[in-house]
C-alpha cells in the first residue's frame, strides 16, 4: 500500500519536473523473474525505471542510505534492500536472487556507478542472470534531467541468453557484453531493442 502510495506521489513529482516519455513498456513481462538492465546517469534512475510500470521494481542500495532519516524509511517501502560498500555480501546476493527467483522484477545498473555517459560494466547483472533464469530486460534511461526536460525510458525486448545456459564464470564477461550491447543500442536509435 505505501509502495502504490509513494508511487503515485512520483508520478506526479515527475509529471511536472521530468515528464517520462515510456517506450516498450510492454516488453516488460508481466509475471516472473525479471532482471531490469539500465544505464545509470542519475540518483534518480531508479525511480525513472520503475515508477510508470505496474509492477513493483526491488533494487539494491548502498547500507549508509538506510541510516538516513526518512530516506532510508522510504527507499526501503519501495523495494531496495542493503548492500555494504567494498562489495557485495554474500547475504546480498542471496536476496538478490530469492527476489528474482521468487518471481519479482529487480533494478539493476550494470556499470556500478553512476556516468554521464555509457562506462565499464561490472558482471554482476550477468552472474545475476545466469544463476537466477530470470528474463533480462534491458533499459534505456535517456535525457538529462533537467527541470521541465522530457525524460526518455525505453524497455527493449528480454534478452535470450539461452545459448548460456549451464555456462559458467568464464562466460560472464560476454553476457555483459550482451546486456550492455542491447542498452548502448538503445540509447544510440531511441527505439526499443529486440531479440
Amino acid at each position: 500500500m505505501i509502495y502504490v502510495i509513494c508511487r503515485g506521489l512520483l508520478r506526479l513529482i515527475y509529471a511536472i519536473l521530468f515528464p517520462l516519455k515510456i517506450v516498450g513498456r510492454e516488453n516488460v513481462p508481466k509475471e516472473g523473474g525479471v532482471l531490469l538492465c539500465a544505464n545509470h546517469i542519475s540518483l534518480l534512475d531508479p525511480m525513472t525505471i520503475g515508477i510508470k510500470l505496474k509492477r513493483q521494481v526491488k533494487y539494491m542500495a548502498k547500507a549508509e542510505l538506510f541510516g538516513v532519516p526518512v530516506l532510508g524509511w522510504l527507499i526501503g517501502k519501495l523495494g531496495a534492500f542493503p548492500v555494504k560498500r567494498g562489495g557485495v555480501s554474500k547475504e546480498s546476493i542471496k536476496t538478490a536472487l530469492n527476489t528474482l527467483r521468487g518471481g519479482h522484477v529487480m533494478g539493476i545498473f550494470p556499470e556500478g556507478t553512476r556516468n554521464s555517459d555509457t562506462g565499464v560494466a561490472k558482471k554482476g547483472a550477468a552472474s545475476f542472470a545466469l544463476r537466477s533464469g530470470a528474463a533480462v530486460v534491458p533499459a534505456a534511461i535517456i535525457g538529462s534531467y533537467k527541470p521541465f526536460r522530457r525524460m526518455t525510458v525505453i524497455y527493449g525486448e528480454p534478452i535470450d541468453l539461452s545459448a548460456f545456459d549451464g555456462a559458467g564464470s568464464d562466460s560472464l564477461e560476454e553476457v555483459t557484453d550482451v546486456i550492455m550491447g542491447r542498452i548502448h543500442e538503445m540509447i544510440r536509435t531511441g527505439k526499443p531493442s529486440v531479440r
